[in-house]
């Protein structure tokens, strides 16, 4: 079980992350030669400026399960029914016209890894009009019985197994599920990001914020469940997880080279535009928007083409590995297909972690420290990680 919070810079490490460095230090000294070797050449590799193997970047084994996910989780997957009323249902859903558009970042808040802008070419397809909500969460758990990652206890065998022999296992406590909640950090504390999120045990889908706050809204989104929990509901639906292209393409509604899935105009001039931070972050939320956290779907306008909450309230997960340089691999193609995504992962801030794909910023970003809510914005965590403010939505071929 991990859980991962990423800021514009800083990273805080999962439990799981967290459990192994520690346990890692205990044996750190006795191959730290052959690891920094391996670490080097990797790190060579992979930065690059441009791949050495094109299949670097575009090609993805999908009979072989990629490095770093975990196997176990995936069968479960495999194994879970379709349901019978969603499987060729797409009620709740709005068809999107494929087509072209320049994929990457629009103004000066663009980071690197959105540059530089590729032609990019998407296939039709069908798409939720809203985040996956608790209600439609709960109707798959039923059905189902899937019990989400937050929900479990951390597999100490899976921990051992990727550990050096004779490696002390992790306590008890720290086996036990929990979720991270974001808290008000004092004024003098709020540079440091550990200070801003409290690790509450019973938090999960069911509960977001922990028992105490009280259980999940039935039309709010689906909060707490990671990449494979959001795997697992698209495998009872019927459906997939939008690839980053498909999702960039329909958060613009039509539009070309604009910054927001309105256009243009700044986030806080005129009309309430979305779910997001007002205020000094991460210590003075002014709730101009009239949500402090999570808003039920359908609170602000639709974009062009139907499509509500493209921009703040949860960040949404997508099908594509998370690359620092994968536009850069892109740049000398005339038209990029219908992309899937790199085949592999890179994040510089976590060299060691391979990450998945979030879009659409959350309540908690802001421009001065996190404008997610951009359409081309990119943010990042690793496949088992559940947060506070991140859900997901499906498409349909």
């Amino acid at each position: 079980m991990n859980y991962l919070f990423k800021r514009k810079y800083t990273a805080i490490p999962s439990l799981l992350f967290t459990v192994l460095c520690i346990l890692c230090l205990l044996t750190l000294f006795s191959c730290q030669n052959e690891k920094k070797e391996i670490r080097e050449k990797a790190k060579k590799a992979i930065s690059q400026s441009i791949a050495q193997d094109p299949t670097l970047c575009y090609a993805l084994d999908k009979s072989a399960i990629p490095r770093f996910l975990n196997s176990k989780i995936l069968e479960e997957i495999e194994q879970l029914p379709t349901s019978s009323t969603l499987k060729n249902s797409k009620e709740g859903m709005v068809f999107i016209k494929g087509g072209a558009f320049e994929m990457g970042g629009d103004n000066d808040q663009a980071r690197e890894d959105e540059y530089p802008k590729n032609n990019t070419k998407v296939k039709d397809f069908w798409m939720d009009v809203t985040e996956v909500t608790n209600a439609q969460y709960a109707q798959f758990v039923k059905e189902t019985r899937w019990e989400t990652i937050a929900e479990r206890t951390v597999d100490l065998e899976e921990i051992m197994a990727q550990l050096p022999p004779g490696a002390t296992p992790p306590p008890p406590e720290a086996l036990e599920p929990f979720a991270l909640v974001f808290k008000y950090p004092d004024e003098q504390n709020a540079q440091y990001i550990n200070q801003w999120w409290d690790m509450v045990k019973g938090a999960n889908w069911r509960f977001p914020s922990g028992k105490e706050r009280g259980k999940a809204k039935e039309n709010h989104p689906v909060v707490q469940v990671s990449w494979y929990d959001a795997l697992a509901y698209c495998k009872w639906a019927g459906r997939r997880l939008p690839t980053e292209a498909e999702w960039e393409y329909a958060s613009r509604g039509g539009k070309q080279n604009e910054i927001y899935p309105w256009g243009n105009e700044p986030i806080e001039q005129g009309a309430t535009k979305a779910n997001f931070w007002q205020g000094d972050f991460p210590h003075t939320n002014e709730v101009q928007d009239g949500f402090e956290r999570i808003a039920p779907v359908k609170s602000f306008a639709p974009n062009g083409y139907g499509l509500y909450d493209m921009s703040g309230n949860v960040w949404e997960w997508c099908s594509d590995w998370f690359h620092q340089k994968y536009y850069q691999f892109r740049k000398d193609e005339a038209m990029v297909d219908n992309p899937e995504g790199p085949g592999n992962s890179y994040d510089p801030l976590n060299p060691t972690m391979w990450q998945k794909v979030v879009r659409g910023g959350s309540f908690l970003c802001n421009d001065s420290y996190c404008s997610g809510y951009r359409v081309a914005a990119r943010m990042k965590s690793s496949p088992d990680t559940g947060l506070e403010h991140t859900g997901f939505r499906t498409v349909k071929d």
